[in-house]
């Protein structure tokens, strides 16, 4: 494997590597390189917690100093070198910023259908009152029968798909009033269509998908999931198989494809078609960059740079899409707009890193080992050979390690009694957000207001959202939010019901309410995941219950389609299912402050010493004394440690693989370095780490991370 030098873009291109960087050392001078701008200071200590929960420095990065012969004579990973190179600097910075359009296309491949297929009042056209200069209203009124709505009540209004019939001439000379004994025909010459507010024809309106055809766009929509199924497994095969770079090209070429055959399609079949294939594009088009940013940006910053580039980048997508589409005000150039952008992701090719982590695994390390050289460079940090020396030989020494380990599945976590009953909660649980999150965004279109504002009013609560992530994420925990948020997302959707029907805006304001705290728990969920799935089997394990929550979706536009037989029944039973989903997030254990399980020995007793009443907000704190013979010879970790309960002990955020930030998708990509960071556990083995007490701060404590 090793053998094999794949060049499929990045910075290790001739525009980003200076053929020195091949036998570059310490000795000389390490130039910003000249596309990049000025540098920032470099990143804080690295840090632990000691006495009443503060944070205390206890080393400084060695960034200019050799590793030391004890020190070379331990495994080190990617992360271990993160530090030398930078954990976030210039060039990180450039990446961050570079995730700006990745989310601006995942924001507009997953909600551009909600503009592409609105749908408002509409009733059947009679032609032989085209002439007899009455408005839309009022030939309602003696053309269409009044319905009322049997399922959780509501006032009468005009029935969508059936007129009177008889004869208009005689009404309008007689002045007759329609009554209930008039007969009634299915429509027969298409339908009008109310335009106030949706402003322009869509494609539901353009090709009258309606009444016996209204299946056709949740279909559609149903479709875009099943291909997010087929896109993550395909797509995941080519970015672990040839490379990030590769994958995410692709997926955004598809993506950009896919809106050229929308604009283009005449028939439902065609329109379908192109939604499947936006399905496959939309997950992968951004998370395939979000995370190979993630991967070069250190522990001390990952929470950050995961929670922003949502907050800001997504939430600035979601948010503009509305008023692209206002502006544009026609269903085909809009599906042109948002996708034809897509394109640009050739770009790429030269100004993104291929990810190190995937070359280490692919046992690329030169190839890895030049990119960091790049980092080190634009970061203008000085770097030992022996930091690369020691990362080579400690990759080599993994992979022949690991071609030695027995293969582990996904249904191992299914073996044991314990780990196969929180798989199965944690799948339902990502299920019942799947369906929640993603009704809730496309019941906006129902709320009785204009769809293009509530829309985006109804976007802009990812920001906070995120934003509660990042001061409380860490003190309440993942079960306390989880439950907490799901449940007031149930009570604001089901308080809808108490709303009388002439009040749209309270409905509107409640229904939003209820999307900010669905967005909490969408930001929750797969990161409880990611820490709750051991190690060995963690990519498949994300990658089972990511799809899991697809196919759940795929009935979510079948319950927002439900408006049509009452306005209230969509968030009436998006309520419920968020109520049941927190229900399930209380049953699973809480993972703040534990290290987290490596093997499937480990992911069947996580947890065993914790107790349903058990939350880390509620504890309260103890002292801790640290056992000196898994702390190390480091003097700093010799003092008594406070922390909230042994059950909940805040190790520091890079040891516990704080994977905090709406990973959108990670499951489809491997886990990297996984094994190398099997293996290094297993030549420690006489060292067990501590599950829940330990506050391990040796070399390998300080500097080992799971990545995000």
């Amino acid at each position: 494997m090793a053998n094999h030098k794949l060049h499929f873009g990045g910075v290790d291109n001739l525009a980003w590597v200076n053929d020195e960087d091949e036998t570059n050392s310490s000795s000389k001078e390490i130039r910003p390189h000249s596309k990049i701008g000025m540098t920032v200071s470099s990143p804080p200590a690295l840090r632990i917690i000691e006495q009443s929960g503060s944070l205390k420095k206890i080393a400084d990065h060695p960034n200019d100093a050799p590793l030391s012969n004890e020190d070379n004579n331990q495994l080190i990973d990617f992360d271990d070198v993160l530090p030398h190179v930078g954990e976030f600097g210039t060039y990180q910075i450039v990446l961050f910023f570079l995730t700006a359009p990745f989310c601006f296309f995942l924001a507009f491949a997953y909600f551009s259908q909600v503009f592409i297929t609105l749908i408002d009042v509409h009733t059947c056209h009679v032609p032989q009152l085209n002439q007899s200069g009455l408005n839309l209203t009022q030939k309602r009124e003696i053309s269409i029968p009044l319905v009322t709505q049997t399922v959780l009540g509501g006032p009468p209004a005009f029935d969508s798909c059936t007129m009177y019939d008889v004869d208009y001439d005689l009404v309008l000379r007689e002045g007759l009033v329609p009554n209930g004994t008039w007969p009634t025909t299915p429509c027969r010459y298409g339908w009008d269509y109310d335009l106030e507010q949706i402003r322009y024809h869509s494609a539901v309106t353009e090709n009258n998908w309606v009444c016996d055809k209204t299946g056709h766009a949740p279909f559609a929509q149903a479709v875009f999931f099943l291909g997010s199924i087929i896109g993550g497994i395909v797509l995941g095969y080519i970015a672990d198989r040839f490379g990030r770079i590769p994958a995410l090209i692709l997926c955004n070429l598809i993506g950009a494809l896919a809106g050229i055959i929308t604009a283009v399609s005449n028939s439902f079949g065609l329109f379908a078609f192109s939604r499947f294939l936006m399905g496959i594009a939309f997950d992968n088009a951004f998370t395939l960059m979000y995370i190979l940013v993630l991967e070069y940006v250190g522990p001390t910053y990952r929470t950050l740079v995961a929670n922003l580039s949502i907050a800001l980048f997504y939430t600035a997508g979601t948010t503009l899409l509305p008023w692209i589409a206002w502006a544009i005000s026609d269903w085909r150039m809009l599906s042109l707009a948002t996708a034809l952008p897509m394109a640009t992701v050739v770009i790429a090719y030269w100004i993104v890193p291929e990810s190190a982590r995937w070359l280490l695994s692919q046992g690329q390390a030169d190839r890895a080992i030049s990119i960091l050289r790049t980092f080190a460079r634009i970061n203008k940090k000085q770097v030992d050979e022996s930091v690369y020396k020691q990362l080579k030989t400690s990759t080599e020494e993994a992979i022949q390690a690991s071609s030695n380990e027995p293969a582990q599945t996904v249904l191992d976590l299914l073996r044991t009694p314990r780990l196969r009953r929180n798989t199965i909660l944690l799948t339902l649980l990502w299920a019942l957000i799947a369906v929640v999150y993603d009704g809730h965004a496309r019941n906006t279109a129902n709320l009785g207001l204009s769809v293009f504002l509530t829309f985006s009013v109804a976007s802009v609560t990812e920001l906070p959202a995120d934003l509660v992530l990042v001061f409380f994420l860490d003190r309440w925990g993942r079960r306390a939010l989880a439950f907490g948020s799901l449940l007031f997302a149930a009570i604001f959707s089901l308080a809808t019901l108490a709303v009388p029907n002439n009040q749209a805006v309270t409905t509107a304001v409640l229904a939003i309410i209820g999307r900010f705290c669905v967005n909490i728990t969408f930001n929750i969920g797969l990161q409880y995941g990611a820490e709750l799935i051991p190690t060995s089997v963690r990519a498949q394990g994300i990658a089972y219950v990511h799809i899991a929550g697809y196919v759940a979706a795929i009935v979510s536009p079948y319950i927002v389609d439900l408006a049509r037989i009452s306005p209230m029944l969509p968030l009436t039973i998006l309520g419920l299912l968020a109520l049941i989903g927190a229900v399930v997030g209380l049953m699973l254990p809480e993972t703040l402050g534990a290290v987290l399980p490596e093997t499937i020995e480990d992911g069947e007793n996580f947890g065993k010493d914790q107790s349903f009443w058990d939350f880390p907000c509620c504890q309260r704190p103890v002292e801790i004394t640290p056992d000196s013979s898994s702390i190390g010879e480091s003097p700093a970790a010799t003092t008594d440690t406070t922390a909230i309960s042994p059950r909940f002990v805040r190790a520091p955020a890079h040891r516990v693989n704080s994977l905090r930030a709406s990973i959108r998708g990670e499951g489809f990509r491997s886990s990297l370095l996984a094994r190398q960071r099997r293996q290094t556990h297993n030549v420690n083995e006489k060292e067990p780490v501590r599950q829940t007490t330990s506050l391990s701060t040796d070399k390998r404590a300080l500097t080992s991370h799971a990545k995000p």
